[in-house]
């Protein structure tokens, strides 16, 4: 395999973090991680990969325009993997705007770097060059039917800000292709989870929550489906997706794992009986409170991974049975490190050089 030079943005989060650690780690390829370190944004995410020689990070808003033109000139990449994104959907409700700024304009700011880097380049380079889209299955909103499932084609339907943001830039991304020839690619996938998600997501509150003895907040009754994904598995896709996919193609990433919330919260419950269990030996159980559901709470996403199977031989390693008992395993071990320093806020003040700062 060719070394690439692939620029990750996003990537001191989430899922941005897992693909960097798997391009350094598993591939021969190089990496700039660019982020603006928003409160998602953590730098020990990357510790592990961060004394590579393949590795580099920029600490970049996606809305600056000159200072992406900077790293496409120096970088000069082979690849873009824009992760980059407002993720969450209450705070979506609480304040829209940020979500309007960074997944909008910002995938805007940064299609243009990329299509004036892309001008510059001779004909072979643009042929290998990719820009590669991550979003969401929120984009297409929710399914009545038992038997439905998110396709490639399912028309858009977003329910919140949040989704209503990926959807616009879904939309840029590929008019970006049609117009200007700057050949793309969109995957939309499932709800992630596992090691290094930011606490204010479901399965990882609620392992702190339980821990901590604190109420484990379920909407409603706790009756939404989603198709839960094991974020390595994603990272595995979304890279095989860069390298392979074709252009101006679209492909759904799911996990193949429909639960109940309130399914999850009652299987985290039981690995921390077995694992970490009450001093009162009690269980986590008797934490689980429902609360009013959110505002346009979609019910059931479901994706059909069919297309990304045939086509790029991707399928998921992990069940949630394995992948979930793995990052509660993660939780418990990393409670005093990582886990601690976010939830009062050092992993921030430590980059800034300041004091600690609560902050949830």
């Amino acid at each position: 395999m060719s070394s690439k030079k692939i620029i990750v943005s996003g990537g001191a989060g989430f899922i941005g973090s897992a693909v960097a650690r798997l391009l350094i780690k598993q591939t021969p390829h190089e990496v700039c991680v660019i982020d603006k370190l928003t409160y998602a944004g953590n730098l020990e995410s990357l510790a592990e990969i961060s004394g590579n020689n393949r590795f580099r990070f920029e600490q970049i808003d996606i809305c600056d325009g000159e200072a992406l033109n900077r790293v496409f000139e120096e970088f000069r990449p082979d690849a873009v993997m824009h992760l980059a994104a407002e993720s969450h959907v209450d705070r979506s409700i609480d304040g829209p705007g940020e979500f309007i700024r960074t997944n909008i304009v910002g995938t805007y700011t940064l299609l243009e770097a990329a299509r004036k880097y892309f001008n510059t380049l001779n004909d072979e380079q643009k042929n290998a060059f990719r820009f590669h889209h991550i979003s969401t299955d929120e984009v297409y909103g929710d399914l009545e039917k038992p038997g439905d499932f998110f396709l490639e084609t399912t028309p858009y339907a977003p329910s919140s800000p949040y989704s209503a943001s990926k959807a616009s830039s879904d939309h840029l991304v590929r008019a970006w292709k049609r117009t200007f020839g700057l050949p793309t690619l969109v995957t939309n996938c499932s709800n992630n989870y596992g090691p290094y998600h930011f606490p204010e997501k479901l399965i990882p509150l609620v392992i702190l929550h339980a821990l901590d003895g604190k109420p484990l907040p379920v909407y409603g009754m706790g009756a939404q489906i989603r198709d839960w994904l094991y974020v390595e598995d994603h990272a595995r896709a979304l890279v095989k997706v860069v390298l392979e996919g074709t252009p101006g193609e679209t492909y759904n990433i799911g996990g193949h794992n429909e639960k109940k919330n309130i399914e999850v919260v009652e299987t985290i419950c039981a690995l921390l009986d077995e694992l970490s269990p009450r001093a009162d030996k009690k269980s986590y159980r008797e934490q689980i409170t429902f609360v009013a559901d959110r505002p346009g709470h979609d019910l059931r996403y479901a994706i059909d991974a069919t297309k990304i199977g045939r086509e790029l031989g991707w399928k998921p390693q992990e069940t949630f049975d394995s992948g979930i008992r793995k990052t509660v395993i993660w939780y418990l071990d990393h409670k005093d490190s990582w886990c601690k320093h976010v939830l009062d806020g050092s992993y921030r003040m430590e980059r800034l050089g300041l004091g600690e700062e609560k902050l949830i």
